[in-house]
């Protein structure tokens, strides 16, 4: 087929398609919405661009690229597949590529496509489980670790969207993970699923990923196992909505040279996550997640360490877990203590900072006491409940509230001393406090101006227009995920255009291989329609079109020619 002739068959096979077809199309190829195509024609011509179609080829599947190679050797492609190649703009509605598609086939696929890997019907060994199953132990703990550093303080990202040397560290050296590598993986695992978002400069922990950090940690699994597989890309997917054998992963997708590191990522990810030992076969548990079915727990569940809800308080400020403890336990108590080791049974550590932050962030030293009398095995030792009782009512001498009327935040306190320190502080300049009367103002909110003053040690507290201790959330949340714009309202301008001039689909081609001919002078026979309802064809070189007319010389009579386009029924190039 030459390749005005696929330009045009496929102009016209795009008119016939609904706009939401359309709209699958364009996003499936890339196609920017902002494009400047004025008709579909314009529109096929862009999607048979062997740069466009080079872009287009790397998503198809094994069994996509397998028919479109057996299409281009002339063998067309039939039923599911031919209708799925079709709606991509690949072949024609013979089943047959597009010219261009065959030459891009060619040249990504020279030698062809390399065979698959047979499927290895295998099942997990009884010491690859139990490997599987500390992994899952293993890993679920450093995921909430890293979320918890997070929520800290963001993990800062660099402009390929990985994340920095900086934070790689950060993660090391605070216990979450143990490489730079381990990093990497667990934070984009944790992207995958939605455990973690991003302003574009940092990754943040989103909604769910908070939620997430309050479960136990089989729900934890469950639910991040179910959503790695739902994330899986759709050529390492099963027709039943699991997975393929995972030796297949790595040439799943012919056309892609990204494709095998992908799937090596993807293996990796499954096997930290205890879906697939180290040779890459499902592990019991999730075998019915690999079938499309829902994940099944009660294997895995016989497996992990048992979870505890006690702890021993001692008279050093410290308390051990004397094994894994509860998540929602575990958060809570992260929240007032430092944790100085993990493991099956972890360490924490209290201070006047850590039970002042936790004062800070709402509780009371009512709530604190109660919470760790609940949980301790013996008892609240003295010392402990010294140090909650003194860093509560050191808390709070100095208090940050709004102005109702000026609306400026004000920051009072009994003591003349901290008072005149907080003035001349150079590290506050930046909320920069002026003195008014027996209080400091500033034009800078409230919370603000709150986190400044706990950040320079200040036993500050936020309230509220009648005094009362009010919390304030230190940790920024990714923003909750918007609902994906639909692609036909991405692309419903774009189609309207297209749809408007698409209307005189015949003059409108016409018009197309006249402008070319022009273009390149080439010859070409063109057939008029004359007034007495004969036709006649002139054999021209095209020199020239505008105002509605064709011109050319006539190579027979060597004159000037001069033809109104509304007369020209047809054109032809000359061989």
């Amino acid at each position: 087929m030459p390749e005005t002739s696929a330009q045009r068959a496929l102009a016209v096979s795009l008119s016939a398609r609904s706009d939401t077809d359309l709209a699958r199309l364009f996003a499936e190829r890339h196609i920017s919405p902002s494009s400047t195509w004025r008709d579909m024609f314009d529109a096929a011509e862009a999607l048979l661009d062997p740069a466009s179609v080079a872009r287009g080829l790397p998503a198809l599947s094994r069994d996509d690229a397998v028919a479109l190679l057996d299409a281009a050797e002339g063998r067309a492609a039939t039923g599911a597949i031919r209708e799925h190649l079709a709606s991509r703009a690949l072949v024609g509605d013979d089943g047959l590529p597009f010219p261009t598609v065959i030459d891009a086939v060619r040249d990504i696929l020279p030698s062809g496509i390399p065979d698959a890997e047979p499927p290895r019907r295998t099942v997990a060994t009884p010491e690859s489980t139990a490997a599987a199953s500390e992994a899952v132990f293993t890993n679920a703990a450093s995921l909430a670790d890293i979320l918890m550093q997070t929520l800290d303080a963001p993990l800062g990202r660099i402009g390929s969207g990985s994340l920095g040397a900086a934070e790689r560290r950060r993660l090391v050296d605070a216990g979450a993970v143990s490489t730079a590598a381990e990093a990497d993986l667990l934070v984009g695992l944790a992207a995958e699923v939605g455990l973690l978002g991003t302003n574009d400069r940092a990754w943040l922990v989103s909604p769910a990923g908070r939620e997430w950090l309050r479960l136990p940690t089989l729900e934890r699994w469950q639910r991040t196992a179910s959503a790695l597989r739902d994330a899986l890309p759709a050529a390492f997917r099963s027709p039943e909505g699991g997975w393929i054998p995972t030796e297949q992963w790595r040439s799943a997708t012919p056309f892609d040279p990204e494709g095998p590191d992908r799937a090596d990522l993807w293996i990796t990810r499954l096997v930290r996550w205890g879906l697939l030992d180290t040779a890459g076969r499902a592990t019991p548990w999730a075998l019915p997640l690999a079938g499309g079915a829902d994940v099944d727990t009660s294997a895995l569940r016989e497996l992990l360490p048992p979870e505890v809800d006690r702890v021993y308080l001692q008279n050093d400020l410290t308390a051990i877990a004397p094994g894994p403890l509860a998540p929602h336990l575990d958060v809570r108590l992260r929240s007032m203590a430092a944790r100085e080791s993990r493991a099956q049974a972890s360490s924490y550590r209290f201070s006047a900072a850590t039970i002042g932050a936790a004062i800070t962030a709402g509780e009371t030293a009512d709530s604190l006491r109660d919470f760790l009398t609940g949980i301790s095995l013996t008892g609240l030792p003295q010392p402990l409940a010294y140090v909650i009782e003194r860093t509560a009512a050191e808390h709070g001498r100095v208090r940050v509230t709004t102005d109702a009327e000026s609306h400026l935040t004000r920051v009072l306190t009994d003591d003349e001393t901290l008072l005149r320190s907080m003035e001349v502080d150079q590290s506050l300049r930046s909320i920069a406090l002026t003195r008014a009367d027996d209080e400091l103002v500033s034009h800078v909110s409230a919370d603000v101006v709150f986190w400044a003053l706990t950040d320079a040690h200040y036993p500050a507290v936020a309230v509220d227009a009648e005094g009362r201790p009010r919390a304030l959330e230190r940790a920024r949340l990714a923003a909750p995920e918007q609902p994906t714009e639909a692609a036909n309202d991405i692309y419903a301008d774009l189609i309207a255009r297209l749809r408007t001039g698409a209307e005189d689909s015949d003059a409108a081609w016409l018009e197309r291989e006249l402008d070319q001919a022009v273009r390149a002078r080439s010859i070409i026979d063109v057939t008029v329609r004359l007034p007495d309802g004969s036709a006649r064809v002139f054999r021209l070189e095209a020199t020239g079109l505008g105002g509605g007319r064709l011109r050319g010389r006539d190579r027979g009579a060597d004159v000037e020619r001069t033809l109104p386009l509304s007369h020209i029924d047809g054109v032809a190039p000359v061989e």
